[in-house]
């Protein structure tokens, strides 16, 4: 879709539809708003007055002008209380009514810039979050439909008459694009059918990415995996026909300062069955996503290698099935990480930590110094968290409070929970130096600290993503399927960071 800013007047646009706003409560429209009312004979006024138009959140109302004025249609999107106004808001309704008018058939719009006048918003951050809203909630993954005749948006003005807004607001608009195809991308990765999305094509798509990004990239196979001696990745590596894939890639922004660093961890199950260890059979085709943590973590450095922050970033990514091969790892083996720890396996679908805890401490051999880890590791952490919030741990203080931020800024809620040294008795082992699991009991928390006995002293926070990596509904700018959440969180990180 293309998304461009006019300076003209909203009345006058020669568009399908024309999107205005209303805050809740507000009974005399005024800018915007208030101009297309005045041109309409006050049509919206005698909507709010009738109560048919009341401004709370996503409230949709259509009108058809009638040729009262150039556009066929205005839609008067409600924003809600103007006290609880965020560029959250604006995502949401601006994902909602894009796919409105696209079920209407309509693929050209124009809007104004919501919040961008009396709601005292940053054009910059209104352009951002509108742009970000409608190319992520028109996100649809048809790739396999034979009968894809579907129609879309094709075009997106923002219109705005002052003059002193036009730059802000086309910068908000390369940001939100860069930022949504990034995020979309992950999201085209972890909804691909696992016989698609192989620890092969991971890799492949990767080397895509780094050659469009000029990054560095270097895609290690089972052979090298095996001279690193990364037995706890080769071990989840064991059941499956597909050959691994240690992916590493490097974005240099900062050369004269290769200490000014961060490194990203993720997870790339392409197919978990939970070994044999087997996971029910219900839902299990869900499993296809057990790759986010790697999908995002290569996705946020397409958007990273665009955007030019002046950091270092290090991303890495062990890819790998968990399959039920003949050669498969099973309940009671041991194996010896490349840090020389070794691991008791109590439950073959614990395999993320498996696979991270060699990552992490091939990172930390890189020199990374601060690392932060993506995962859908634990199935408790939607027990604690449900599907609303990515569950946070780590051992620095600063750098969480750094990834809460960076959530909080791209409206992806996040929540710290504790790793107090106690919850580590849970996964001690009579025959090895622990336990690939521990237990029921703060199973989130457990997981995140045998991933934690791999960081050897680096800034570590570790994001489970196990229950919002995937959305059974359309929610604001998330749909049905892979959600490619922390891709924004990362990329806003590294922003962030680089400018400490």
């Amino acid at each position: 879709m293309e998304i461009n800013v006019v300076s003209e007047d909203i009345t006058k646009q020669k568009v399908s539809a024309v999107v205005v706003n209303l805050f809740e409560g507000v009974s005399n429209p005024k800018g915007a708003t208030g101009a297309v009312d005045q041109a309409l004979d006050g049509a919206i006024s005698k909507l709010i007055l009738d109560g048919e138009t009341t401004g709370k959140k996503g409230e949709i109302t259509l009108i058809h002008t009638l040729d009262k004025i150039v556009p066929d249609r205005v839609v008067v999107v409600g924003l809600g209380k103007q006290s609880n106004f965020t560029c959250d808001v604006v995502r949401e309704v601006s994902a909602k009514v894009c796919r409105f008018l696209r079920s209407k058939g309509i693929q050209d719009i124009s809007t104004i810039a919501h919040g961008a006048g009396i709601g005292g918003m940053d054009p910059s951050e209104s352009a951002q979050a509108i742009t970000e809203g409608a190319l992520l909630g028109l996100y649809r993954f048809s790739k396999y439909k034979t009968d894809n005749q579907t129609i879309d948006i094709n075009q997106l003005s923002i219109v705005e008459s002052d003059q002193s807004k036009i730059s802000d607001l086309t910068e908000g608009i390369s940001t939100g694009k860069i930022l949504s195809d990034a995020t979309n991308f992950c999201r085209s990765m972890a909804n691909e059918p696992a016989n698609h999305m192989t620890p092969t094509r991971m890799s492949e798509l990767a080397q895509d990415v780094a050659k469009d990004g000029n990054l560095e990239i270097q895609v290690f196979d089972k052979d090298s995996i095996e001279k690193f001696q990364m037995g706890a990745f080769l071990g989840v590596a064991l059941g499956s026909d597909q050959p691994p894939k240690l992916i590493v890639m490097k974005y240099i922004g900062d050369k004269d300062n290769l200490s000014n660093s961060v490194g990203f961890v993720g997870k790339g199950i392409t197919f978990d069955t939970g070994g044999i260890s087997i996971k029910p059979s219900m839902n299990m085709s869900e499993m296809k996503t057990d790759m986010s943590g790697g999908a995002a973590v290569i996705s946020a450095m397409k958007a990273i290698g665009q955007l030019k922050p002046k950091i270092n970033v290090t991303a890495v990514v062990p890819a790998t099935e968990n399959m039920i091969g003949s050669s498969a790892q099973r309940p009671g083996d041991i194996v010896k990480t490349m840090s020389g720890k070794t691991i008791e396996i109590d439950n073959t679908d614990a395999e993320g930590r498996l696979i991270l805890a060699d990552a992490i401490y091939y990172a930390r051999s890189l020199g990374l110094e601060r690392i932060v880890d993506v995962a859908t590791l634990t199935g408790a952490i939607t027990i604690s968290l449900g599907k609303v919030c990515t569950g946070v741990f780590g051992n620095d203080q600063f750098l969480i409070d750094q990834v809460l931020l960076a959530g909080n800024q791209s409206g992806e809620k996040m929540w710290h929970l504790p790793t107090f040294h106690e919850y580590g008795n849970q996964y001690k082992s009579d025959v090895a130096d622990i336990k690939n699991t521990g237990g029921r009991a703060a199973g989130s928390i457990t997981g995140a600290k045998i991933i934690e006995e791999f960081t050897d002293g680096a800034s570590w926070v570790h994001l489970d993503i196990a229950g919002t990596a995937r959305s059974n509904s359309l929610d604001g700018d998330k749909v049905k399927g892979s959600t490619g959440v922390t891709v924004r969180t990362l990329v806003a990180l590294a922003i962030n960071l680089s400018k400490i």
